[in-house]
C-alpha cells in the first residue's frame, strides 16, 4: 500500500458517491426538460436541473443513514424478519424526511420570489405526491447496499477458498515428497546392509556416495521444481550407489537434448522412476540390464522418458508401487491437465514411463498450476 493511500481511499468513495447522484439528477433533468417540451411547456434547462439536483442530492444526504440501516440489519436466515420491521419503519421514515428536506430547499429558493409560500401546504402537497416513490428510492439503496455487499463476501469466500486448494496442494505435495525421500533411504540403506556381509568394501563406498547424495538432496530441500540439469546430476549420484551394488549388470544411458537442461521439473522426479526399473526390470535378470534416460524439446512440451529392457511386468504389478503413485499424485497437483504421465511394457522388451510436462525455465513455475 502506498503512503496515504489509507487516508486518500475515503475520498474516493465520497467523490464515487457524489458522482452518482450527479448523474442521476443529469439524467432525470434532461427527462423533464425533454418531456415538458415535447407537451408544449417551457422549461429552461436551468430550472429542469437546479429541480433535479436538489431532489437527488436530497435523497444522497438520507442515503447515508440509509446504508448504515442496510449493512447493520441484513436479511439473513436468523433475523430477516427483525430486518424487514426496521427497514420497513425506516423507509417511510426516509420518504417523510425527504418531503421534509426537499420542501425547506424549496422555500429556501422561493423567499423572494414567494413571499406567501406555505410550507405547511407544500409540504402536503409533495408528501401526496412522492411518498411511494420515496419509498422505492429507499428499497432501492437498501437493496443496492445488500447486492454489493454479497458479492463482497461472494468475492472473498472465492478468495478463500482459493488460497486454502493452494495451501492444501503444497501439503499434499510436500507429504508427498516426505513419503519418497524415506523410501529411497531406507532401500538405500537395506543395500548396504545386505552388501556389510559380503563386501565390506563395496558398503563402505556406498556410504561414502549416499552421504554426498544426501548432501546434494538437502540443498534443494523444500523445492517443488528444480531444473533438470540438478535433477540428472541427483540421479547420476543416485547411479553410483546402485552399481556399487550390481556392479556391470547394471548399464545407464543418458539421451538429454542440451535445450532441455535449464528447464524445471519436479524435484525428485526421475529417481523413483529410476528405482522401479532397477527394483521390477533390472534386479530379478541375473544377466542384468539396460536403463535408458531421455530428455527432449517439442515446442511448448518437455518430454521425459525411463526405460528397461528388463522382465517387463504387467502395469498392474510396476503402477502398484509408492514410486509411481506419488510420481502420478505429485504431477496432477503441479500441473493438472498440462502434464501426461504413461507407463508400460515395451513392444521391444522391458518397461517404460513417459512423462509430458510444460517446457518452462525453472523458477517460472509455481505449485498450483493446474488452475
Amino acid at each position: 500500500m502506498k503512503p496515504g493511500s489509507h487516508g486518500a481511499r475515503p475520498w474516493r468513495k465520497w467523490a464515487l458517491w457524489f458522482a452518482a447522484w450527479t448523474l442521476i439528477a443529469l439524467a432525470f433533468a434532461s427527462q423533464v426538460n425533454f418531456t415538458q417540451a415535447r407537451r408544449g411547456y417551457i422549461v429552461t434547462w436551468k430550472f429542469a436541473l437546479t429541480t433535479a439536483l436538489a431532489d437527488w442530492y436530497t435523497f444522497g444526504v438520507l442515503s447515508v443513514p440509509a446504508l448504515w440501516l442496510a449493512r447493520r440489519f441484513h436479511f439473513d436466515e436468523s433475523g430477516w424478519r427483525r430486518s424487514l420491521g426496521v427497514h420497513a419503519l425506516a423507509g417511510a421514515v426516509f420518504a417523510v424526511a425527504w418531503v421534509g428536506l426537499r420542501v425547506g430547499v424549496e422555500a429556501y429558493r422561493a423567499r423572494e420570489r414567494q413571499p406567501n409560500f406555505s410550507y405547511a401546504e407544500a409540504f402536503h402537497w409533495t408528501l401526496v405526491r412522492s411518498f411511494y416513490f420515496n419509498l422505492l428510492v429507499y428499497w432501492v439503496i437498501v437493496g443496492a447496499s445488500h447486492g454489493i455487499e454479497y458479492y463482497r463476501r461472494y468475492r472473498e469466500r472465492e478468495l478463500q477458498a482459493s488460497e486454502l486448494e493452494k495451501l492444501l496442494a503444497e501439503a499434499r505435495l510436500q507429504a508427498l515428497q516426505a513419503q519418497l525421500n524415506p523410501h529411497f533411504l531406507f532401500n538405500t540403506l537395506n543395500s548396504i546392509s545386505t552388501l556389510m556381509h559380503r563386501d565390506v568394501e563395496a558398503a563402505d563406498r556406498m556410504i561414502v556416495r549416499l552421504s554426498e547424495l544426501l548432501r546434494l538432496a538437502l540443498s534443494t530441500a523444500g523445492a517443488q521444481e528444480v531444473p533438470l540439469r540438478d535433477e540428472l546430476e541427483f540421479l547420476r549420484r543416485y547411479l553410483e550407489i546402485e552399481q556399487v551394488r550390481f556392479g556391470p549388470r547394471l548399464s545407464v544411458d543418458f539421451h538429454v537434448a542440451p535445450d532441455t537442461l535449464e528447464l524445471a521439473v519436479p524435484n525428485l522426479l526421475l529417481q523413483p522412476l529410476l528405482e522401479n526399473a532397477i527394483k521390477h526390470g533390472i534386479a530379478p535378470r541375473k544377466a542384468g540390464g539396460r536403463i535408458e534416460v531421455h530428455a527432449r524439446r517439442e515446442g511448448d512440451r518437455l518430454h521425459l522418458t525411463v526405460a528397461d529392457n528388463g522382465t517387463g511386468n504387467s502395469p498392474s504389478t510396476r503402477g502398484s508401487g509408492l514410486g509411481l503413485a506419488n510420481t502420478r499424485a505429485r504431477l496432477e497437483h503441479l500441473y493438472g491437465a498440462q502434464q501426461h504421465f504413461a507407463f508400460g511394457p515395451r513392444p521391444e522388451g522391458g518397461f517404460a514411463v513417459q512423462i509430458v510436462l510444460p517446457a518452462r525455465p525453472a523458477g517460472a513455475a509455481q505449485v498450483g498450476g493446474a488452475g
